[in-house]
């Protein structure tokens, strides 16, 4: 069923995060930093992890110089790296200890790298980053999710699993790469689908954790910057007659986010995105999943190709996560 958000829905209504524990990716720029600024504002603390500690400093930094109350704790994570990624994680386990966080935030990614890239785990650089990287940071992280009321983990999509595939033969596109409409858009319809069979696995494993989902429309974030680098594609060319028109900044573009983090109205596997045409700009609402996100046989699929890929085993039954690493 689908729930209709009946006013504008802006930042000001995030709830009041004092004593909350967010860790959130990519904030470092864009919508994430937005995102993280705000939860700033409301008293969370922040766990904010970039690339570089530069970067993670400089982005704490900044959120500092506007709310100078703000508790954050920069660290380094690069999710193209399963490497960094576990690095992080026992960082993470040392520092903090057992269920000891209250919101996670998947936002980091890369969009349309011109020209295909390989990880140094041999992966595709958008399905590293974007699916396969927050897939293991999750499971890594779950079991120090606190099992209580209140704990979500939010997924960051894209408007552009609308009419993505996912392919099970070309996962790492190695036989055919296009940077947008193909690589990109089957990472992030990874991502949904890995939204919708967590959301499934936590309920039937009767985990009070929720999990929801957004995407922030056409907001022009350092991803739209650098614009698709696949020439004079259809997406190259709509996106640059509609930016002038139809996108939005990316504090607007934070709110579904935002919204799929704290808000009360916010439902278990819910996905959430702008109210505008087609969903580029406007305030946060729910919005339909697309159909391929929601075949439960390819979740399965895809979830048990993440586990073998990246090495971790995700499981959830038993309210604990072992790693395995595959040679």
């Amino acid at each position: 069923m689908t729930m209709k958000i009946n006013s504008k829905w802006t930042a000001e209504r995030v709830p009041s995060q004092t004593g909350r524990r967010v860790l959130i990716t990519g904030a470092n720029s864009g919508i994430g930093y937005e995102a993280a600024l705000e939860l700033a504002r409301k008293g969370a603390e922040l766990v904010l992890p970039a690339r570089t500690l530069e970067k993670a400093n400089g982005a704490a930094k900044r959120i500092v110089h506007t709310v100078p109350s703000a508790r954050i704790v920069p660290a380094v994570l690069d999710l193209a790296s399963q490497s960094s990624v576990r690095q992080f994680a026992g960082w993470f386990s040392t520092h903090y200890g057992g269920p000891s966080l209250d919101l996670l935030i998947n936002n980091a990614g890369v969009m349309a790298v011109p020209t295909r890239e390989i990880t140094e785990d041999g992966f595709e650089r958008q399905f590293a980053t974007n699916f396969l990287g927050p897939f293991a940071l999750t499971a890594l992280l779950y079991p120090h999710l606190r099992q209580q009321p209140g704990t979500r983990v939010v997924i960051v999509s894209s408007s552009v699993t609308n009419w993505a595939k996912l392919d099970f033969a070309n996962l790492q596109s190695e036989r055919r790469y296009k940077p947008m409409e193909q690589a990109y858009g089957q990472s992030k319809l990874a991502d949904s689908l890995f939204a919708v069979e967590l959301q499934r696995r936590l309920s039937d494993a009767g985990s009070p954790v929720v999990v929801t989902a957004a995407h922030p429309g056409y907001a022009i974030t350092n991803l739209q910057t650098s614009g698709p680098g696949d020439g004079l594609s259809v997406f190259r060319v709509a996106g640059a007659m509609l930016k002038p028109i139809a996108s939005q900044n990316a504090h607007q573009g934070a709110l579904p986010t935002l919204f799929a983090a704290t808000a009360p109205e916010a439902e278990p596997g819910g996905y959430y995105g702008p109210d505008g045409l087609f969903e580029l700009k406007g305030f946060p609402t729910t919005v339909k999943i697309p159909a391929r996100a929601q075949d439960p046989e390819t979740a399965r699929r895809l979830w048990g190709e993440a586990e073998r890929l990246t090495g971790v085993t995700f499981d959830l039954s038993r309210y604990v996560t072992t790693m395995t690493i595959t040679q």
